[in-house]
Formats: C-alpha cells, sequence, structure tokens
C-alpha cells in the first residue's frame, strides 16, 4: 500500500488541473483496490463566487467529481500511462446528506466494486469531521487515444 501521494504525483496521473483538480493529496492508495484522500476546501474556490455568494456551499455535482478523480487514481496507478484518461461514466445511488463549506475538509475514499476491459464501478462515499457527506456508485470508463492530448479540436467530433 503506498501512502502519502502529494498533488505533483497526482498531476503525473490526472490530466486535470486547477480549477478543475479537486484532490490535494492521497492518504491511502492500493491500486486496483481503494483509496483515501482528501481536498481541502478554501474560501477561494472559485465556484463560491456564484454558489451562493452570502451562503458559500460545495457543488454536489464537485464533490462527486472530487470522488471520482480519486477513484481515477485507483485506477489509472497500476500504468499511469500518459495517455489515458478516466472518464465518469456513470452516478447510481448519490445521496447527499449535509453541505461542504469553506473550511471543511473533504474525506473520501474509494473502493474498486468491478473493472472488465476498460469499463468499471467504484463504490465512493465523503465525509468532513468524520461526518458522512456524501455517497454514491461511480462508473467509469477509460480512454487510451493519443489525439486527446494534443491540441487538435477534431478530439471533440470523435
Amino acid at each position: 500500500m503506498l501512502t502519502d501521494i502529494e498533488i505533483r504525483r497526482i498531476m503525473e496521473t490526472l490530466p486535470h488541473r486547477h480549477p478543475m483538480l479537486l484532490l490535494d493529496r492521497i492518504t491511502e492508495l492500493e491500486p486496483l483496490k481503494r483509496a483515501a484522500g482528501f481536498k481541502n476546501v478554501t474560501i477561494d474556490e472559485p465556484f463560491f463566487t456564484g454558489h451562493f455568494p452570502n451562503n458559500p456551499v460545495m457543488p454536489g455535482v464537485l464533490i462527486i467529481e472530487a470522488m471520482a478523480q480519486l477513484g481515477g487514481i485507483v485506477i489509472l496507478e497500476p500504468r499511469a500511462s500518459k495517455t489515458s484518461v478516466p472518464y465518469l461514466a456513470g452516478v447510481d445511488n448519490a445521496r447527499f446528506r449535509r453541505p461542504v463549506i469553506p473550511g471543511d475538509r473533504l474525506m473520501m475514499e474509494v473502493a474498486v466494486e468491478w473493472v472488465r476491459l476498460n469499463l468499471g464501478c467504484l463504490r465512493a462515499e465523503s465525509r468532513v469531521d468524520d461526518k458522512v457527506v456524501c455517497t454514491a456508485q461511480l462508473m467509469f470508463s477509460i480512454v487510451t487515444d493519443t489525439r486527446l492530448f494534443t491540441l487538435d479540436a477534431t478530439v471533440l467530433h470523435m
């Protein structure tokens, strides 16, 4: 098991960059099995300017995305290919139990349920102060195509 994986290593594996990189550190990683990590939520997050100006709350879809990024690390890390991208292919049974606000540390855990070829399913949970924030089942697809890493816009018409 790997522990304490910092942001530079995360950026070597995932293609996401600020402001869409929603994972600050991985605290535990068992490739193709499970991972735990966190996102420090600050008032400077760009989404807080509009969600909501007088009552900043992290959008639920971004909580799902943060958990999906942790899941991407779990499924990519063994091969960490520069030409593989994990795509969120589905979300089932998502439940939001409390809001995430500036100053919170969003602790996340994901566990692989199954993987077949380039498709798979993860069980995901996030917590703040040991209270459940969100649970979901996340489906993913891994796409390997070198055209995704060029500045050629034709990739949008695949």
